[in-house]
Formats: C-alpha cells, structure tokens, sequence
C-alpha cells in the first residue's frame, strides 16, 4: 500500500510538469519508478501512463503542433527506435544510464552557458533518433528533445503541443515493441491503473500550471529537470 502511494505521488507531480511545460513526465517520473519497481515493469509503467497523457492532451492543443517539424522528428526516430530495443533486451542498463546521464550534464552546462543552435531538418532527424533510442531502451524520450528546442528557442506553446504528439507517435511503437520482444507483467497493468486517476489530476493542474509559468521560469524549470535527471542517472549507475 505504501508503494502504491508513493507511486501515486510520483504520477501526480509528474504529469503536471509535463502539462505544464511539455516536458518532465519521463524525465521525473522513470528515475523514482526504478526505485519502486524491476527495470522494465518501470519502464513500461511510464510508457503506458505517458502514452494516456499524451492521447488525453493532444486533442486540446492539435492546433498548435507544428506538423511538418513532428514528422521530420518522428522520421528521424525509426531507426533510434530499432537500436533502442536492442538496449533494453541485451545490453547493460547501467551503463547506458552512465553514458545518458553524463551526456546530459555536459550538454545543460552548454545551454547554461547560452549555447544557441540553428534548426535544420537533419537536426531535427538526429534528435528524433536520439529521442526515439532512449524511448525504447529506457522510456525517457525528453531529454533530446528539451535539450535541442531550448537551444534553438522554440516557443513554448508550440514546444509543448508538437513534443506531445510526438510522444503519441514513439511511445506507442515503443510499448508495441517492447511487449513483442520482451513481455510484459500483470504488476505494470496494474500499477497503471491505480495510477491513471492521479495522472489525470496531475494534468489538469498542469493546464493551470501552464497559464503561469513565464518563458525565464520555464527556462530555470528546463534546467533543474535536466540537472536532476543527469545526476540522478549517473548515481544510479554506480
């Protein structure tokens, strides 16, 4: 029962960053999960709760996706897609949270230090494939993607809405592949489920949330979450 709170806590908070910011449910939510739960149940867990978010938020807010940036994005992560199952079948997940978590931390102490980027469409296809790699191999699509729009400076709105649909797009493939490949438990369904109504409360507050937050705050919540989650991996690999 304890765990199940715990789990609920998690959900909530996560799913509120997210809605609020477009980003942050994986980000947060995964690393506390593992700490609950076997690695893959965790990974499936977010997945399965990040792909209702995503369905649940992108019929409000379809019209400000940026359609021709989601397919360069979602082209691009087909074959990030592919390897990333590879990962979470064979090879060693500490390691791989080493290497992300180390990537991670260089590249935020970059946009701290007011890295700018151009956008193009192959660096639009190389973050999709970045992204769609950490999807399937350890469910935390986010970091690539926040990593590159803060760099380029996309607007928020459209950042939050297209990232969203994107989400819909990797993470139901991921689950398909995943479940094909590796299985999956009674204890993942489960845990979704019980979690499903705070993840719901998580989102309308993060619509409130949204309303809010100015672009300076959303900028220092991007780097916090980032932070966070390089740390977080890197401890956890030790």
């Amino acid at each position: 029962m304890d765990g199940w709170m715990i789990l609920v806590l998690i959900v909530l908070v996560a799913s509120a960053l997210q809605t609020s910011t477009g980003f942050g449910f994986s980000i947060v939510g995964t690393p506390f999960l593992l700490l609950l739960y076997p690695a893959h149940t965790a990974i499936q867990i977010n997945i399965i709760l990040s792909l209702c978010l995503s369905t649940f938020m992108i019929y409000k807010i379809r019209r400000e996706v940026d359609k021709d940036l989601l397919k360069r994005l979602v082209k691009g992560s087909i074959t990030g897609l592919v390897f990333g199952i590879i990962i979470y079948l064979y090879l060693n997940v500490q390691l791989l949270k080493m290497l992300v978590g180390t990537f991670i931390l260089i590249l935020t102490v970059l946009l701290i230090l007011k890295l700018k980027l151009t956008q193009t469409n192959n660096r639009d296809l190389l973050t999709g494939g970045i992204s769609g790699f950490l999807t399937t191999s350890i469910g935390v699509p986010g970091p690539p993607l926040l990593l590159y729009f803060s760099g380029v400076g996309a607007a928020k709105a459209v950042l939050r809405s297209t990232t969203l649909a994107y989400y819909l797009v990797v993470y139901f493939v991921s689950l398909v592949l995943q479940i094909s490949f590796g299985g999956t438990s009674k204890e993942t369904w489960i845990s979704a489920v019980i979690a499903l109504p705070s993840l719901f409360v998580g989102i309308v507050l993060g619509q409130i949330l949204f309303k809010w937050i100015s672009p300076k705050t959303f900028q220092l919540i991007t780097y916090i979450i980032l932070i966070f989650t390089g740390i977080y991996l890197i401890v956890t690999s030790m």
